[in-house]
């Protein structure tokens, strides 16, 4: 039987992408906040603790990216079932659990490659010292790993079920945890050794470990998630699942492995410059990513609402979902962008004395590279939004392409060229971010428009005046109230 609907339209689809989105949003702020405070509290450790944390966090971000975006494939996938039928209890579960096997796999091996860190950064050019108080911080902070991604598999369950404000209140008791823990660590707080670097690593392992725990013992215990008994018979395979999850979730790891390496690759090209470029570059860096968690949790409500109507095989609510969020997704940032040009010397205060003549240099260059952060904020919220709307039809593979060449051709390589041949050093690295994020933006749209024209769309659309499911506050989707 058809998942019930109603009919909508363009406010009523604003409504329901918003209602979906702030949660996500939040919940993607509050990761965010997370790492900030690691940033932070390394900030007042000392300006070297910053730079060699900062080396270690980008060094699994490079690889964590690509890990992050095997969890993606998920989403679309649980969506369309539930847009397709009612009764997706069972598809739904072997969904979350292949996407845990898959996802456990490319993480055992990313332990692997960060055991390494010193080596892999002294390969990568960094000064040894450098290397090795970054090193220091991995082995308390590469474990981590784990527990965040099993974290954003529950998350993308809980927003296709329209619930995530779970893993927001989550992670928001995350923000206060990761503080008091990691910095009693660092600095010795409440009688325990300060262990410096390691603590601060060792600190948000522990953050994150308790983060995991709390939002699975949500899902095992609440009304409407338990009914799918997500973890029962963990160990039953199911191979064409486990392939089909990979086949999709393929294209969006490379995707997002593609962008972040980008980003964190500037790290180490930073590194190459100086410490001082390391240090300004992780502040500025730090507020762009905050900015970017507003349109990548619309981006992720996006995909589930293009997923219901995809499901659906419904035409016009695949574009009022597929535009709404462009337009919440591009508006956001558009003020973000005036905001950063407008307020870059107190956002840089945040993390630093500004005052301090000993951090003259590093305040100069974090302000400057937050004015290239503001030309790039339009870019980054039409490209990850328009992911997203892709996404949701389930094209991943050309997104993939669009993603390497943006981002590695012209970003990179620019930016590298501008920075060293040109020599534009630390600005030459953010002009080519900003370069790299417009090319993706520009064919991630043009994408879109054709999707017809290319085939996207499933056959047989139905253009039906019917909506998307939308579930009332703190309830299940209207498709999953036969399941009760």
């Amino acid at each position: 039987m058809s998942a019930p609907t109603r009919p909508t339209g363009w406010n009523h689809e604003a409504r329901a992408m918003i209602t979906l989105a702030w949660p996500l949003i939040l919940s993607n702020l509050t990761m965010t906040a997370i790492a900030m405070t690691d940033v932070v509290l390394m900030g007042w450790l000392s300006m070297h603790a910053l730079a060699a944390s900062a080396l270690g966090i980008h060094l699994s971000m490079m690889l964590n990216c690509f890990c992050w975006g095997l969890v993606q494939a998920c989403s679309p996938l649980m969506a369309a079932e539930l847009g397709r039928r009612s009764n997706s209890v069972r598809d739904v579960r072997r969904t979350f659990r292949q996407t845990i096997w898959l996802v456990m796999i490319a993480a055992a091996l990313m332990l692997a490659v960060l055991w390494h860190s010193e080596a892999i950064m002294i390969w990568f050019g960094q000064e040894p010292k450098l290397a090795h108080s970054a090193a220091t911080f991995m082995r308390g902070y590469m474990w981590c790993q784990v527990p965040f991604l099993l974290f954003q598999i529950m998350r993308n369950f809980t927003a296709v079920l329209n619930r995530p404000g779970w893993a927001l209140a989550v992670s928001l008791a995350g923000i206060a945890l990761n503080a008091l823990i990691s910095g009693a660590l660092i600095f010795g707080w409440f009688g325990l050794p300060a262990l410096g670097l390691f603590g601060g690593g060792l600190g948000s392992t522990i953050t994150w470990s308790l983060i995991a725990l709390g939002l699975a013992v949500v899902l095992l215990t609440d009304k409407q998630f338990r009914r799918f008994h997500l973890f029962g018979n963990f160990w039953r395979a199911d191979w064409p699942r486990f392939r089909s999850i990979w086949k999709l979730g393929l294209p969006i790891a490379i995707t997002y492995a593609f962008e972040g390496t980008v980003f964190s690759a500037g790290v180490y090209f930073m590194g190459m410059i100086n410490e001082t470029s390391v240090a300004a570059h992780a502040i500025a860096l730090q507020w762009a990513a905050i900015s970017f968690m507003v349109p990548m949790g619309i981006a992720q409500a996006t995909t589930v609402r293009v997923g219901y109507g995809y499901g659906q095989r419904n035409a016009a609510a695949i574009t009022r979902a597929g535009w709404t969020g462009w337009a919440l997704g591009v508006g956001f940032m558009t003020v973000m962008a005036v905001f950063m040009l407008l307020f870059a010397r107190p956002m840089v205060a945040l993390f630093i004395d500004i005052n301090a003549p000993a951090n003259a240099a590093v305040v100069t260059l974090a302000i400057s590279f937050l004015y290239y952060a503001a030309l790039f904020q339009i870019f980054d919220g039409a490209q990850v939004v328009g992911a997203g709307m892709l996404r949701g039809l389930q094209d991943t593979g050309w997104p993939m392409i669009f993603a390497g060449f943006g981002y590695w051709i012209v970003g990179l390589a620019g930016g590298v060229w501008l920075a060293f041949s040109g020599g534009w050093q630390g600005a030459g690295i953010w002009t080519g971010f900003v370069a790299g994020l417009a090319v993706v933006s520009v064919l991630m749209l043009w994408r879109w428009m054709l999707r017809a024209r290319l085939g996207l769309l499933p056959t047989a659309l139905e253009a039906r005046p019917s909506g998307l499911p939308t579930a009332p506050k703190n309830q299940a989707p209207a498709a999953l109230k036969t399941l009760q």
